[in-house]
């Protein structure tokens, strides 16, 4: 069972996608807008499923605000079906986005892969434990901790996932897809919009000079290269 935090302005679909994700083993509590403080209602949740259209503050607006306090995964589930609006969603922090309408047990699956991906990450076992270094940048697969310069970088786990992907292969050209299996999972049924949009995110964490050799390479037509020397 998941704990479902359900922010929806129309009645109907809060009422059709909330007694649907209920009969298939799901909590979901609903609320119609995004007005007020979340800390609580996160406190006993395992997922966001958002709406983009509500009133006052728009969904992008709260993904931000939840973004900034917590990691927990985010849905975003709207009629918007343009690529400007997926990517805008997740990059405001959403780890899916979701068309409507759609199906409780297509939901229900998007739910279940997001849950999944985002459990505790484990150091693998073909992977030496202990810290690396790239210039100011320290990774550390023991104790999954990532610093700056020093300073402890606060990760969601895909975000995570992604940086301990990278920085396994340094000067290596990762495809989407590699980082989506690496990430993400084999399983994963979104698109692979959803690594530009994490690689966006986490360069804004980890890369903060812009005279600076870019630290995640794009390189065109292929995927992203972990481009800041090699570990010592």
């Amino acid at each position: 069972m998941v704990s479902i935090l359900f922010i929806e302005d129309d009645p109907a679909v809060a009422e059709a996608i909330t007694l649907g994700l209920n009969r298939l083993g799901h909590n979901v509590s609903h609320r119609p807008d995004g007005n007020g403080d979340f800390d609580d209602a996160l406190g006993t949740t395992d997922l966001v499923l958002l709406d983009l259209g509500l009133p006052g503050a728009d969904g992008y607006e709260i993904c931000r605000r939840i973004r900034t306090r917590s990691s927990i995964p985010i849905i975003i589930l709207t009629a918007r079906s343009d690529d400007i609006d997926t990517v805008a969603g997740l990059e405001a922090g959403a780890d899916d986005y979701v068309v409507k309408p759609a199906s409780p047990r297509v939901l229900d699956a998007r739910i279940k892969a997001v849950v999944r991906r985002s459990a505790p990450t484990t150091t693998r076992p073909d992977v030496a434990p202990g810290a690396e270094t790239f210039g100011d940048l320290e990774v550390d697969r023991s104790s999954l901790q990532i610093r700056k310069a020093g300073t402890l970088v606060t990760l969601t786990p895909t975000e995570l996932r992604l940086i301990l992907a990278l920085t396994e292969n340094p000067g290596q050209v990762l495809s989407r897809r590699q980082l989506l299996s690496a990430a993400w999972d084999q399983e994963y049924l979104g698109d692979s919009r959803i690594v530009d949009a994490a690689v966006q995110r986490l360069r804004g964490k980890i890369e903060d000079d812009p005279a600076a050799p870019t630290v995640i390479e794009t390189v065109r037509g292929f995927g992203y290269r972990f481009n800041t020397g090699s570990a010592r």
